[in-house]
């Protein structure tokens, strides 16, 4: 029996960053022979194994065969006769089949190493289309490292993108393989990498409807708004790493790809079609509740933060309430981060300051606290209580403006 440690904590080391989980392949071994010292099995699909000390998962060398239809369809074979190059073999790119023996020694069958050190994802044999997942996969990993997709490894995502096979990926898969992709250091290149090989389309049709969009004049119209979404997202890492903030970042413009042909580059009420686009996309994906919310949210109301320094007060506690800030602070500050990103989220602006939030900012600060016990002692209750906690907020921030 050998074990080696593979994927992941093998490419991570050779790059010197930090390794977060560690996978190890079992060869020349079976179920009984792992359990018989400790090891407990957790895998249904296939065996796998947890250390009984370390908890790290340790697998059985294995290969896969194409049975069916989707990232499911497959059958696997586990017996001791498989080889380590062989479970490697069934990886998606060079870089992560890599695998490193209990002395150290690298074994790297696929050049992963010389892949590695060239910033290229390359996959390994023409079964990588048999998964679609790997589509996905291509992109966020390219989000993460920045590597280019090698030309003929574009071209079987491409083809698996024609073959028709990513419509049967889960939505849960889809929308877990975005939220990372969202996290990740160069979330832009998920967006575009889907867009090389044609996976946008089929499954974010709404983004991709959004490029070759002009954007309004005042807002640098030589980029259309699908670019200005890609400047949004790589001014989202410099800014924020809120995964909620950056969801509602990659949508909050999508409105726009709505927009009457006739009227453009105006994108008059793009704010109220977006929320039908936005609400479809999280019920498709089966976002979650706080990711739809705010990114509802800020669609409804980013372009009214641009003009908050000439709101007077009513305005500004009208706007406050409607974002219901007083009861939601936290989430009125993702509102805000989401709202500066989009605004300094274009060429020669990233640098560049946003006063109109802390306009709001400040302005909620100053006006989140209101002596509502003393209205209830003068007798108001109900729709008056409101009216007069709102009254009591204007005249705060009349007195703090003054």
């Amino acid at each position: 029996m050998d074990i080696y440690q593979v994927g992941g904590a093998v490419r991570d080391g050779l790059l010197g960053a930090q390794i977060k989980d560690r996978d190890w392949v079992v060869v020349g071994a079976n179920s009984d022979a792992l359990t018989a010292l400790g090891y407990r099995q957790v895998g249904a699909d296939f065996p796998v194994f947890l250390h009984p000390e370390t908890h790290e998962e340790y697998a059985l060398a294995r290969t896969e065969r194409k049975s069916g239809q989707g990232y499911k369809g497959f059958t696997t074979d586990s017996s001791e006769s498989v080889t380590l190059e062989q479970d490697l073999s069934r990886r998606d790119f060079t870089v992560n089949a890599m695998a490193r023996a209990t002395d150290g020694t690298l074994v790297d069958p696929f050049n992963g190493q010389r892949d590695l050190e060239r910033g290229v994802l390359r996959h390994i044999s023409a079964a990588f289309s048999e998964d679609p997942l790997r589509v996905l996969r291509g992109a966020r990993f390219a989000a993460r490292f920045n590597f280019c997709i090698a030309p003929e490894t574009l071209e079987l995502m491409a083809a698996v993108t024609r073959s028709g096979e990513l419509t049967t990926l889960a939505p849960e898969r889809v929308w877990q393989e975005l939220r990372r992709a969202l996290g990740e250091t160069y979330p832009q290149r998920f967006i575009t990498v889907l867009r090389e090989c044609g996976a946008l389309e089929i499954l974010f049709p709404e983004l991709e409807a959004l490029f070759g969009v002009p954007q309004p004049a005042k807002y640098h119209p030589e980029i259309d708004t699908g670019e200005h979404i890609l400047l949004a997202l790589a001014q989202a890492v410099l800014l924020s790493a809120n995964e909620r903030v950056r969801f509602a970042v990659l949508l909050h413009d999508l409105g726009k790809g709505a927009t009457p042909k006739d009227i453009l580059p105006s994108h008059r009420g793009h704010e109220d079609s977006g929320q039908a686009l936005i609400d479809g996309v999280c019920k498709r994906l089966r976002v979650p509740r706080e990711h739809r919310e705010l990114a509802l949210l800020v669609c409804k109301l980013h372009t009214r933060v641009h003009h908050a320094l000439d709101m007077p007060a009513p305005t500004v506690i009208e706007f406050l309430e409607s974002a219901d800030a007083y009861r939601r602070p936290q989430r009125f500050e993702d509102f805000l981060a989401a709202c500066i990103i989009d605004a300094t989220g274009r060429k020669g602006l990233s640098a560049q300051g946003y006063p109109q939030a802390e306009r709001l900012r400040s302005a909620h600060r100053d006006t989140a606290e209101v002596d509502v016990q003393q209205l209830r002692d003068d007798g108001l209750e109900g729709l008056e209580l409101a009216a007069g906690i709102h009254t009591a907020r204007i005249e705060k921030l009349i007195r703090s403006d003054s």
